[in-house]
């Protein structure tokens, strides 16, 4: 008896959480890591250390394995063909995987299916930026249409004369990419997955808040968003998938524009697990990690079911506290129902290092849990129950 190999291209955070999905499966993963201390390799038997940007790493970590998966998209799509020329089994494909690594490819996508999308256009010099903001009004927001993430090449231009700024942007990479700056009530996001058969599933529409570009809170499903919206979204999500031949998990991350078209704008697109869908781990039928591995293996995939009436994930940090595990202590005990996911990274400000889950049976208790899930991230955080926590909670 046998049961498959799956690789992951990357060690992060993405690829440790598969470990546990797979290991309750049988399956066997391995991981290429970027170094022996990557947040993956400490969860996984097989984890040789390559450069995902070095064909041959590539074709040697492929030997033996029945998929290949991705815990990042950064790998360059002429490695991904030359793999598939190589009988690798690569799931996502480079046609469909192209949209998340290539804003640009995926705004055009976007507009080719119909879908609601910001102004947008390919800016090559400093007076094609400035054109596009007079046209569609300041600021603009302009982006590095590769290698971004967690609002990283991502700038607000304000005016004409910030526009003069950004010539080192153009030296670096061009054509950058230039949007108008969406005016929004939140952020949501779409997830969903899709088997190489064409078997696809929704979780429910979430609602995603932001700090500084990175995802700090998620509450499954949105609140208050309305029945039509929030099917169009996922209707959205279910069409990019199979429009584009996507496999595994994708997340459409979302603007909602109420009063303004069918309610919301695309933002961006991720082909791998993601962080707004973490709550699935402890607040869905089958989380997003389970669902990935099957959706990549052509397997029938999981119901999508939302555990109790409400799940919030709250992200946290590097911070003060270099030994988190010394307040595993006190964090647990303020509140036993949370569950903690440690990344097993060193700590750095501004790092993400792990998240809490916490379910409510009923809606009601939806305030509660945000506020318990946050106490409890920062009480791992800084190494200490906050100061306006009474004593006897904690």
């Amino acid at each position: 008896m046998t049961f498959p190999v799956i690789g992951v291209v990357g060690g992060g955070q993405l690829a440790r959480m598969m470990a546990p999905a797979a290991t309750a499966l049988g399956f066997e993963l391995r991981v290429l890591a970027e170094g022996e201390d990557v947040s993956a390799a400490r969860a996984v038997a097989t984890a040789p250390v390559g450069d995902y940007k070095d064909l041959d790493a590539l074709l040697e970590f492929a030997k033996g394995l029945d998929v290949m998966t991705f815990d990042h998209e950064h790998v360059p799509t002429d490695h991904l063909r030359a793999l598939i020329d190589a009988g690798v089994n690569v799931q996502p494909g480079p046609d469909a995987l192209v949209h998340a690594q290539d804003k640009l490819v995926m705004r055009a996508a976007i507009d080719r299916l119909g879908l609601p999308n910001p102004a947008w256009a390919a800016v090559h010099t400093i007076a094609e930026l400035v054109e596009f903001g007079d046209n569609t009004g300041w600021p603009v927001v302009l982006k590095t249409p590769r290698g971004g993430y967690d609002g990283k090449g991502v700038r607000i231009v304000h005016s004409p004369a910030e526009a003069e700024e950004t010539a080192g942007w153009f030296e670096a990479m061009s054509p950058l990419l230039a949007e108008a700056k969406v005016e929004f009530s939140r952020e949501l996001s779409a997830l969903v997955a899709r088997t190489p058969g064409g078997e696809s599933r929704a979780w429910p529409v979430v609602h995603t808040i932001q700090v500084d570009g990175v995802c700090d809170e998620v509450i499954a499903p949105a609140q208050d968003i309305p029945v039509e919206v929030a099917a169009a979204a996922e209707e959205a999500a279910l069409r990019i998938a199979e429009e584009l031949g996507v496999t595994g998990v994708m997340a459409a991350e979302l603007f909602e524009t109420p009063g303004v078209g069918v309610g919301f704008l695309i933002n961006e697109l991720a082909m791998r697990p993601h962080n707004t869908g973490h709550w699935t781990q402890d607040g869905s039928v089958t989380s997003q990690f389970e669902q990935h591995l099957r959706a990549v293996l052509d397997l029938p995939l999981g119901a999508t079911d939302v555990l109790g009436s409400v799940a919030v994930m709250k992200n946290f940090l590097g911070g003060d506290n270099q030994d988190l595990f010394s307040a595993y202590p006190q964090a647990l005990a303020y509140e036993p129902a949370a569950k903690v996911h440690c990344y097993g990274k060193s700590v750095r400000a501004g790092r993400k290092i792990g998240h809490v889950n916490l379910v409510a049976d009923s809606v009601a208790d939806i305030d509660t849990i945000r506020h318990r899930a946050t106490v409890v991230a920062g009480i791992i955080r800084d190494g200490r129950v906050p100061a306006d926590v009474p004593k006897e909670t904690a």
